[in-house]
């Protein structure tokens, strides 16, 4: 399977999760040979306030984690595919080829640890459900990871984000006539047109490419794009990504 993590925020059952995920393997979904997924709910036992993982604890947690992974490699149980942590609990996740040594591999882990409460079990998801409607991001939640990835680019760069500048930003459509009603919102919320994208063997669909001073602070660019995913479908279409130039100090 491939490897490629994702660390990002989300809500799940009104309490705020810190999801840990190998998004490299969705392309490979669903797995012809593991219809099983597994998971290990453990209690921390000194979650910050927000109920995630505090400095005095993430050491022993990694521990686990690394110990559970090693396990898991020994009884060749399956996949280590992410980590939830909410609410004063980590939840690890795996997905089996076989579900009959998962408690094998989990106990022998855990006893490492006996002063941690946890829960185990599986279940069958050939389809893969858990991964998909749990750990995958949503479109909405992949943008702001890549919004994030953005602004901590441009922080390296010396960049106080707070500064206002030319963010410019492209959106796709099917046809002539959804474009054109954007881009009557848009201008009506004061972006400008950079220029118009003709279709093209990769990408057959009409685009547009438009600009307006902003600031790309975490929060202001989270809520540009999420408006202008919302104003990108509602027209029939797809946001597709902001860019802009380093301004420092």
């Amino acid at each position: 399977m491939q490897e490629y993590w994702e660390l990002y925020m989300k809500q799940i059952d009104g309490h705020i999760a810190s999801v840990f995920v190998n998004a490299g393997i969705s392309i490979e979904l669903p797995s012809e040979d593991k219809f099983y997924v597994g998971f290990i709910k453990l209690k921390m036992k000194a979650p910050n306030d927000r109920g995630l993982i505090s400095q005095e604890e993430e050491t022993q947690l990694s521990f686990i984690e690394d110990k559970i992974e090693m396990e898991s490699l020994r009884y060749r149980v399956g996949n280590y595919v992410g980590k939830i942590v909410s609410n004063n609990e980590i939840t690890f996740i795996y997905y089996l080829k076989y579900d009959f040594e998962w408690p094998n591999a989990v106990q022998s882990a855990m006893n490492t640890f006996p002063d941690y409460e946890y829960t185990f079990g599986s279940k069958m998801d050939s389809e893969w459900e858990v991964y998909h409607k749990l750990l995958f991001p949503t479109p909405i939640e992949w943008q702001i990871i890549q919004n994030h990835k953005v602004c901590d680019h441009l922080k390296e760069q010396g960049d106080p984000l707070h500064i206002a500048r030319a963010i410019e930003h492209k959106a796709y459509f099917e046809t002539d006539d959804q474009r054109s009603a954007f881009i009557a919102h848009i201008e009506s919320e004061e972006f400008r047109v950079k220029s118009l994208i003709d279709p093209t063997e990769s990408t057959p669909m009409v685009g547009v490419s438009f600009y307006r001073q902003d600031k790309p602070f975490y929060y202001d660019i989270d809520t540009l794009t999420l408006h202008l995913i919302d104003l990108s479908t509602q027209n029939g279409g797809a946001y597709d990504g902001w860019e802009t130039s380093v301004v420092k100090i």
